[in-house]
């Protein structure tokens, strides 16, 4: 399957995925759970997920990478997760008793407990995963992928409804893991016949540095949650929680699942000893010219998106929403910031850079908790900046591409991202404000924008423009409609 093809596949799988669970969470925060029961899984949820990080071992990347692979090295990978789900699921499950005395919250225990059993399922999904996209077999992720969302989106409505609370989220994460193992191993079937650690030193060392830049990274990503619900308490953090949350799933349902296609597809670039530069340049463009429009209109939009949607009880969400989604603009202009370090063989100084990049998110974190949830969230605007120039010349040094037509391609992602959020600032401005708005008018907007920014992109002759027309051409319903 060629780039272009896998990444319409990983693209329709998140769009689907991004649908199922934007629609569950709309109608558990609407209907069945406040903040506070949101705010509660969070807290346990963000725990997890700080040493969930090492489920993975690098294994993705370690199997991608390889120039060849054998039967008898993907039973040691599949050993290699086995031995690590159980790890995991331990840690998780001792964690859960001090979490619940930490946060003073008897109930935080049995969610932890349940949360942990999830990650008994991982080993079933994580060889098969890696298997296809090191041969860009993305139609398979595409089905793990939406069974995964559809498992969690129906147990969590189904729980939600019976009145389960927050124990309704913990469980779906269970439904989901099980739901893309048992698909993973049907597209591909790869669990060892026994366990082997026979020549696994070359896994383990690549995990084990893999594993300390995750865990190094997880700390600055994972911790807001826990950070804010010690510092604001529980309703806070269910309040910055979802704004995170949904700039997030924005964030993946833009682009989030194309980055699983760049790696194997640098690694080829690598092998015939190719420059990086010039394809850097053309990823840099896709991400700016697709990502910062997206993330900047739901900055804009964030109070009607809100108040529409959740309701008035999460009405206090729009403004951190905003700025973690501003955020997001800084954070995808330099994108591949882990994966490429890795191929490139620099997992020391990335790992160096990661560790100084989690000092500075969670140091401005905690200072921005001295301002309520909204400080929080200003933080991470700061961090953003601060993460931008930490990695610049790093990665400069490493793809070896040049300032120049970088700056040129933030200046064309610029102006289309500026034409883009021209009808709905208009509309604010001589129409209707965004406490009044309703959803007919913010979707004629939004609909407009998007035209204005396909104008745009034309105008100023973006390279995504390209990439659009071409795998727009991919697929039978709209090739009809393009010109050759």
């Amino acid at each position: 399957m060629s780039v272009r093809g896998a990444a319409i596949w990983a693209m329709a799988g998140q769009y689907i995925s991004f649908a199922i669970q934007f629609a569950t969470s709309v109608i558990i925060s609407r209907f069945f759970l406040s903040p506070a029961e949101v705010g509660l899984f969070s807290i346990g949820m963000a725990a997890a997920l700080i040493v969930a990080v090492l489920q993975d071992f690098g294994l993705a990347r370690y199997i991608s990478g390889l120039p060849r692979l054998d039967r008898d090295e993907v039973e040691r990978c599949g050993s290699v997760a086995i031995l690590f789900s159980l790890v995991i699921a331990g840690i998780v499950a001792a964690a859960s008793l001090p979490l619940a005395k930490l946060y003073h919250e008897p109930q935080l225990a049995p969610v932890v407990l349940i949360i942990a059993a999830s990650y008994l399922f991982v080993p079933l999904s994580v060889v098969p995963m890696a298997l296809m996209a090191r041969a860009m077999q993305f139609r398979g992720h595409f089905a793990v992928n939406v069974a995964g969302a559809l498992a969690q989106g129906g147990v969590a409505l189904g729980l939600a409804a019976a009145g389960s609370s927050s124990f309704a989220l913990a469980w779906a994460t269970v439904a989901a893991a099980a739901a893309r193992g048992i698909a993973a191993q049907a597209m591909r079937p790869s669990l060892p016949h026994r366990l082997r650690f026979d020549g696994v030193r070359r896994v383990l060392g690549f995990g084990a540095r893999s594993s300390a830049l995750y865990l190094s990274g997880a700390l600055g990503t994972r911790t807001p949650d826990l950070i804010v619900g010690k510092a604001l308490g529980t309703f806070a953090v269910g309040l910055f929680s979802r704004a995170a949350s949904l700039s997030d799933q924005f964030r993946m349902l833009i682009s989030g699942a194309i980055g699983s296609v760049f790696y194997p597809a640098f690694a080829r670039i690598r092998d015939r000893g190719e420059p990086l530069g010039p394809a850097y340049l053309r990823v840099c463009a896709g991400y700016s010219g697709v990502i910062w429009p997206g993330m900047a209109g739901l900055a804009l939009a964030s109070e009607p998106i809100i108040r529409l949607l959740y309701g008035e009880a999460w009405l206090q969400t729009a403004t951190p929403l905003a700025m973690i989604a501003l955020t997001e603009i800084l954070l995808v202009a330099l994108p591949l910031h882990i994966d490429l370090p890795i191929l490139a063989g620099k997992l020391n100084p990335l790992l160096a850079r990661n560790l100084i990049d989690t000092a500075m998110s969670v140091a401005l974190l905690a200072l921005g908790c001295l301002w309520g949830v909204e400080g929080a969230a200003a933080s991470r605007l700061v961090y953003g900046a601060a993460w931008y120039a930490l990695y610049f010349r790093f990665l400069r040094l490493i793809v070896g591409f040049e300032v120049q037509p970088l700056l040129a391609i933030y200046l064309r992602s610029a102006l289309s991202t500026g034409a883009a959020l021209a009808p709905l600032a208009l509309t604010y401005m001589f129409w209707a404000s965004p406490a009044t708005i309703g959803f007919g008018a913010l979707c004629a907007a939004v609909a407009a924008g998007g035209l204005a920014w396909l104008f745009a992109l034309h105008l100023v002759r973006h390279p995504v423009l390209d990439e659009i027309r071409a795998m727009a051409a991919g697929l039978p319903v709209l090739r009809r409609l393009l010109p050759a």
